[in-house]
């Protein structure tokens, strides 16, 4: 078979990319940037400005399945969840239909429903009944939580879990019923290439459980005690309520809106269709799932290290340039770089709100690449100026200019690994 998919790149996409492939199927990468996808070639497909329709249809040709598994959980310039989860799947649905595609699946997500209080499932609702009414085979599934030691939702119950207390949303008794990936990579794989398929499935683990027991589960993998430090609900709407206006994770009103309302359903339907038993929670966390997700906590606490570290730094030079250091120094330095009276002060005063600034955005979520990036600049421009007007430092037994060397490999690194939702960079 020769089988495109959008957003083959995503969790879910790659895993049914790996599945295909081993399968001996012919996949086409379909996305923003797609991939390298061996001779079987890409397709470059952007929902916010889809090609045009003939342009589609012809590139379709031949094709034998077209899978959607394209999604966002925030909105982000023109990558609304219209655009994202409505009309740029249906151009691709569309025209998969008119270029003779038999079979189309759709990746959703349970609970969409076009008349949900929240956009992300409204949407993944409104795309599911309008491609559902094409006049082609249709399959959607419906996810629940998906458990993969890659993937950003697992990786980050794995951070909270590795606290001292793991915070919880209420007392933690929301219900959920999570799916781990090869289940639902094997799901996957079955829509595509069997003829006999239901058309709407959800994708849920064999059974439903309380959100502290999951998470009690990612504890007692990391030999923590059950230790748990219950967060009221109105105080956690006003949190993420803040976080979500800085732009940061993937905890938002609107997933603590869908975790109260439950994310369960009945698994008999899937276990059937595949003819095996689901993965059981208990089982998640093997042993070579630990220890991925372990060695990821641990990367992700390191840098958080760096992180503050630097910011510490950055902060407490701007403390100790204005009220420190005594001003006669500063400006008998600032002489020798050609800055003298208001001039003097007014650099003085520059370079420490500009260091003050980059210690208060290394603390925000938001475009810390961005930051890394200024930061680099600024000690570099420090440290040639510094070289050319008072070389000497060079010499100093205390090495000012030669720490510079290490703080520019560590903000590299950071530039390199840090991302705010714990991702690997790519």
């Amino acid at each position: 078979m020769r089988v495109l998919i959008a957003g083959g790149e995503g969790l879910l996409g790659s895993a049914l990319v790996r599945r295909l492939a081993a399968a001996g199927h012919a996949v086409i990468l379909a996305g923003r940037a797609p991939g390298d996808a061996g001779d079987t070639g890409t397709l470059a497909l952007d929902y916010t400005a889809p090609p045009a329709h003939a342009v589609l249809v012809e590139r379709l040709r031949g094709v034998d399945a077209v899978v959607n598994a394209v999604g966002i959980f925030r909105e982000k310039g023109k990558q609304s969840f219209d655009a994202v989860h409505v009309k740029g799947p249906l151009a691709l649905f569309r025209a998969a239909a008119e270029a003779g595609v038999p079979r189309i699946v759709q990746i959703s997500a349970l609970g969409a429903d076009p008349g949900a209080a929240e956009e992300f499932l409204a949407s993944k609702g409104r795309a599911d009944a309008q491609a559902l009414a094409l006049p082609v085979s249709v399959r959607v599934v419906r996810p629940s939580l998906v458990f993969a030691p890659e993937g950003a939702s697992t990786r980050q119950f794995a951070r909270w879990a590795d606290r001292p207390l793991t915070p919880l949303p209420g007392e933690g008794h929301q219900c959920i019923q999570p799916i781990h990936i090869d289940d639902i990579a094997a799901l996957l794989e079955r829509l595509v290439t069997d003829d006999e398929a239901p058309a709407t499935t959800a994708a849920v683990g064999p059974r439903a459980l309380a959100l502290h027991e999951y998470l009690a589960t990612f504890r007692q993998a990391f030999a923590r005690p059950p230790a748990f430090l219950p967060v009221p609900l109105s105080v956690l709407r006003r949190l993420l309520s803040w976080a979500g206006r800085l732009g940061g994770g993937l905890a938002s009103v609107d997933a603590l809106a869908m975790l109260e309302r439950g994310n369960t359903a009945d698994s008999a339907p899937l276990g059937a269709f595949l003819r095996r038993p689901l993965r059981d929670p208990a089982s998640f966390l093997d042993r070579a799932a630990t220890r991925a997700l372990a060695m990821h906590v641990r990367r992700w606490r390191y840098l958080a290290l760096m992180r503050w570290a630097l910011a510490a730094m950055w902060l407490g030079t701007a403390w100790v340039s204005l009220f420190a250091y005594p001003r006669a120094a500063s400006h008998a330095l600032l002489a020798r770089l050609g800055l003298h009276g208001g001039w003097a002060d007014l650099a003085l005063w520059s370079g420490a709100l500009l260091d003050a600034l980059l210690g208060l955005a290394l603390l925000a979520p938001w475009r810390r690449r961005d930051v890394y990036r200024a930061q680099l600049a600024l000690v570099l421009a420090y440290t040639v100026l510094i070289s050319v007007a008072l070389p000497e430092f060079w010499l100093h037994p205390f090495g000012p200019l030669l720490k510079n060397i290490p703080l520019l490999a560590m903000i590299l690194a950071l530039h390199a690994l840090d991302r705010p939702d714990g991702s690997d960079p790519r």
